[in-house]
């Protein structure tokens, strides 16, 4: 495996790198504070080509190979400090466009991709329902009824990242409750479809300025070229998408781990305590040493993973170690950070100790890190 990146590459990581700094940050203490979303980052980011790095050029996407893809993001989590702006991002790219770009007929992706490569459309998968989790498939209620005029939705969905801005959401429900599994289908449904009503933006402990909330289907008539892919086939369309989000969602969160060491190397190096600089203390200077093992283990399974995806090989097993190694690490790594810089890292104005809050939520989104790991022992036959 190469894992040496072309000079464009390099060239590219460069250039969202300062992007991200200058672009992609301001205000951020108080729109943390506030729950903002912030819709011009977003449309800045669809035209340097974020949004469509994936997407085929025919849609108005980059048609970037996978590990250009994975750089691309770990340069924004590297200079951008907004991690709910950036799991909003990964959220609209893994979990709505993947499935339709993969799945969708020639006139839905006509309809829906072009404008979320541009920024004009937000979308969002609906999975996660009330009564449900981990077992998100065995525990569904929202069901999908064929009528001669098309598809009659009901049902309750949960926790959906973009909803209160999303135009497009990728739902999943019941077709035929008979076959459990197998008789679940996917939808694409518009924000303004009759009968969809979109909840009040969750407050969250972090990852604030990725709006969060409740979806409800009353009696919502969809038509009938609404299904993605085959009635049945709802399995089949997650499985796909979650592979990619489980593997990509957190891409951008070896870059931020990039940038935490780094911040934490130069002020162990000026912050002095009893006469020296506290990285000449071991207990310190342990923590860095942690913080750098693990940056550079989960950039190695990252990117061992964007050459297999790149080659086909299957991804199940190597996305759940990806997942449930980056957002371990992440945790770790900004505990340790906010350790070295003392009360000053507890503190909001230090920007330090955001990033602990919003790593914490790694632990749970696209499957919580028990469940990755449920997933790597059913590889390994246990």
């Amino acid at each position: 495996m190469d894992f040496s990146w072309s000079q464009e590459q390099q060239d590219f990581y460069d250039t969202v790198v300062e992007f991200s700094k200058q672009e992609l940050n301001n205000d951020l203490i108080r729109r943390d504070l506030e729950s903002e979303f912030d819709r011009a980052a977003w449309n800045k980011c669809a035209e340097l080509g974020i949004l469509g790095l994936q997407v085929p050029e025919e849609y108005g996407g980059q048609g970037a190979d996978v590990p250009t893809t994975y750089l691309a993001m770990e340069g924004l989590g590297y200079g951008c400090r907004d991690n709910g702006l950036l799991f909003s991002i990964g959220a609209h790219m893994w979990s709505a466009i993947s499935p339709i770009e993969r799945f969708g007929t020639e006139a839905q992706k006509q309809k829906y991709l072009p404008g979320m490569v541009d920024g004009s459309l937000i979308g969002v998968q609906g999975m996660t329902e009330p009564g449900s989790g981990s077992d998100a498939f065995g525990q569904m209620a929202t069901t999908a009824t064929k009528t001669d005029d098309g598809w009659v939705l009901r049902g309750n969905k949960t926790f959906i990242s973009n909803a209160p801005v999303a135009d497009v959401f990728v739902v999943f429900a019941l077709t035929d409750k008979a076959k459990g599994w197998a008789g679940i289908s996917t939808f694409i449904v518009d924000r303004d479809t009759p009968g969809v009503e979109i909840g009040a933006n969750f407050k969250k402990m972090g990852l604030r300025t990725s709006t969060m909330s409740e979806l409800t289907f009353d009696d919502a008539l969809l038509p009938e070229d609404a299904i993605l892919a085959k009635p049945g086939m709802g399995m089949m369309v997650f499985t796909h998408s979650m592979d990619w989000e489980r593997g990509c969602i957190l891409a951008h969160a070896v870059g931020t781990m990039q940038r935490q060491l780094e911040t934490a190397v130069d002020y162990a190096k000026t912050r002095e305590q009893y006469g020296q600089p506290i990285g000449k203390y071991q207990s310190i200077s342990h923590m860095i040493v942690d913080m750098k093992i693990r940056l550079e283990s989960a950039r190695l399974l990252m990117y061992q993973l964007a050459w297999m995806k790149e080659h086909g090989k299957d991804t199940k097993l190597q996305s759940a170690m990806v997942n449930v190694t980056i957002a371990e690490a992440w945790v770790q790594t900004s505990l340790d950070s906010i350790q070295i810089h003392g009360g000053y890292g507890y503190m909001t104005e230090s920007e330090v100790e955001r990033d602990l809050r919003d790593a914490l939520a790694g632990r749970i989104y696209s499957g919580t890190s028990q469940i990755q790991k449920n997933m790597v022992a059913r590889f390994l036959g246990l």
